[in-house]
Order: structure tokens, then C-alpha cells, then sequence
């Protein structure tokens, strides 16, 4: 585990431990949806950074997806945000407030005008705390940039290759394990000897569940993420298709032994590993039989199968023999 110095430890942060709790409770719970409950089943000592984080980054999701205002703009105020996040005292924190975005959804534009408290906590955090998540911020809104730029509005626009798409699937996901690894590292112990890689591949998986399961949905918008001569044609896509969900399961396998490295006593961890590694397999298991060109088709895991997975997964966290058979029964309809 990482030294740290006092002087450079967390400080309390300049406002009441009552809106700090706010923030990263009721404000996360409202924006998070499912990913709150493995936000909350973290360990302690990460959860305040980590939970921020996605707070964070939750805010930028709604800049670049906000209909309010045209793509050129939104990259603009995701350049302000991101010297913002640099400068966490900065006044132009200010003009990120719901009133900006009128569409967004309600919890949404709460975050928004709670900004100044989520940089003001974030000021709170240790130096090297603070240094990994505005780090994080930048390789995530670098990858909303490239989304914004790359695909034209009104026009359906395919990823011109591999390449491309393995680019994107890092800098919105796969940066995200990275920065998880090297947050636990840094303040649990046993870590030392996590993959950082195989982190990056595990919220690379994840992003590409995301991506092939909203393919039609992001059709109606303009966007193809799969790299297609002609994305309208099903002969063509359902091979690519297929490639990226092998991909994906690929990405997963190495992230359930990311999971399996975390040592037994870190059952919190574990935990909050697991849970999206299953509920992704389930995901794509439904995805091999869904046309990924039908916008009517919406695939989604049954909020009563999260918690079947959250039970069957509390009662073995400490054995890794019990959770790998899970997985494997998991994997085989999906692979």
C-alpha cells in the first residue's frame, strides 16, 4: 500500500459531514441507478473517491448527451468543465447549472447545480487522490470529444475501424479500471499485485455490453459505434456484431480474474466486482439472440435478477472456488 505523508492525507472538507454524505448518498443514489448499489458495498477507505468520481463524471455524461445544445457548444463547455476540474475553485463552476440544461433529467439537475460542493469536496481529497481523479475526468472527456466530433449529426456515421473503437472503449471505460486499480493499490492493503491491464480490459467489457446493447438506440441518433462499410445493411453488421460480443466476453474473462486476484478478506471488493461481471454476462447472453438492428427490442437485466446475483454472490465472496462456478455456468450461454 502506498505511503502517504500526514500533511498529505485527506482533510475534512470545508462544509458540514452532513452534505458531504448528501453527495455521494441521496445525490449518487439519484443518478446512479443500479451502479449505486456497487458504489455503496465498496470499502470504506475508497468509496469517498471513488463514489465522487462518478459523480464527476455522471455530470459530464449529461453535458455531452444534453439535446439542449448543439454538438460544437457542448464540446466547448467540456473543455470549461475540464479546466474547471483542474482549478476546482474557479467561479466558472458556476455555469454548469441545471438552468443551462432545462432537459435534463431530475437528479440530473441537481447534479448539475451541486458542481461547486463535488469540486469543493474533490479539494478535499489528498494530492495524489485528487491527481487520479482529475486524470480520470480528462481521459473521459477526451473520449466524449471524440464522440461529439467524430459523428455528424443527422447523418447515421459507422467507426471507421478496430482500432477506433478499441480507442473509444478505453477512453470512456477501460481508463476507469485503470483509475479503480490504482485507487485500491494506493489505500487497501494486498493489492500490490493487481493487473492494472487486465482492469483496463475489464471496464473495456463493460463499455462494449453498453455499446452493442443500445446499438439500435444510438442508430436513431446518428451513431454507430461498430466499425460498418454500411450500417444499414444486417448482412454486414451481424458478423461485426458477433466479433464484438466474443470481444466482450474476452474483455469480461479477464476481468473475472482481475477479480478472483483480489484476496478473500476483500469481500467488499470483490463484491463490487462481480456483480457487473454477471450482470454483463446475462446481458450479452440475451444479446446473441437479439437483432442488433431492431430499435423496438430493449435488452435489459430484471432489477429481481440483480438481487438474485447480489444473494448468490454475499454468501460466497470469500470463496473463489464457489463465485467461479457462477461465473462459468454465466459464461456459457453468453460465449
Amino acid at each position: 500500500m502506498t505511503d502517504r505523508t500526514t500533511a498529505d492525507k485527506p482533510c475534512l472538507p470545508p462544509y458540514s459531514p452532513e452534505q458531504r454524505r448528501e453527495l455521494i448518498g441521496p445525490l449518487l443514489q439519484a443518478v446512479s441507478r443500479s451502479f449505486y448499489l456497487t458504489l455503496r458495498v465498496l470499502p470504506a477507505p475508497i468509496r469517498p473517491q471513488i463514489s465522487l468520481a462518478y459523480l464527476l463524471a455522471r455530470a459530464t455524461d449529461t453535458i455531452a448527451d444534453t439535446e439542449v445544445l448543439p454538438a460544437a457548444q457542448r464540446v466547448e463547455t467540456l473543455r470549461e468543465y475540464a479546466e474547471n476540474i483542474k482549478a476546482p475553485t474557479s467561479r466558472r463552476t458556476q455555469n454548469f447549472g441545471a438552468q443551462q440544461l432545462a432537459a435534463a433529467l431530475p437528479g440530473e439537475q441537481q447534479l448539475l447545480n451541486r458542481l461547486p460542493d463535488c469540486l469543493q469536496m474533490l479539494a478535499a481529497f489528498s494530492t495524489a487522490d485528487r491527481e487520479l481523479i482529475t486524470g480520470l475526468l480528462e481521459t473521459i472527456i477526451r473520449g466524449q470529444i471524440f464522440d461529439l466530433e467524430r459523428f455528424r449529426e443527422g447523418t447515421l456515421t459507422a467507426l471507421g475501424n478496430d482500432t477506433e473503437l478499441d480507442r473509444y472503449t478505453y477512453l470512456v471505460a477501460g481508463c476507469v479500471g485503470e483509475f479503480w486499480t490504482q485507487m485500491c493499490q494506493a489505500h487497501l492493503p494486498g493489492l500490490e499485485n493487481l493487473s492494472i491491464a487486465a482492469g483496463v480490459r475489464f471496464g473495456k467489457g463493460l463499455q462494449l455490453v453498453n455499446i452493442l446493447r443500445d446499438l439500435p438506440r444510438d442508430y436513431t441518433i446518428g451513431r454507430c459505434y461498430l466499425p460498418v462499410q454500411n450500417p444499414h445493411d444486417p448482412a454486414e453488421v451481424g458478423p461485426v456484431y458477433t466479433k464484438w460480443l466474443d470481444t466482450a466476453v474476452a474483455h469480461l474473462d479477464a476481468g473475472w480474474e482481475y477479480t478472483l486476484a483480489i484476496p478473500a478478506n476483500q469481500k467488499r471488493l470483490r463484491l463490487a466486482c462481480v456483480w457487473p461481471l454477471w450482470i454483463g454476462l446475462k446481458t450479452i447472453a440475451r444479446l446473441r439472440h437479439a437483432n442488433p438492428l431492431d430499435p423496438t427490442q430493449r435488452v435489459k437485466v430484471a432489477r429481481a435478477e440483480v438481487y438474485g446475483i447480489m444473494a448468490q454472490s454475499i454468501v460466497r465472496a470469500g470463496n473463489a472456488a464457489g463465485l467461479d462456478r457462477i461465473y462459468q455456468r454465466l459464461r456459457q450461454p453468453a460465449a
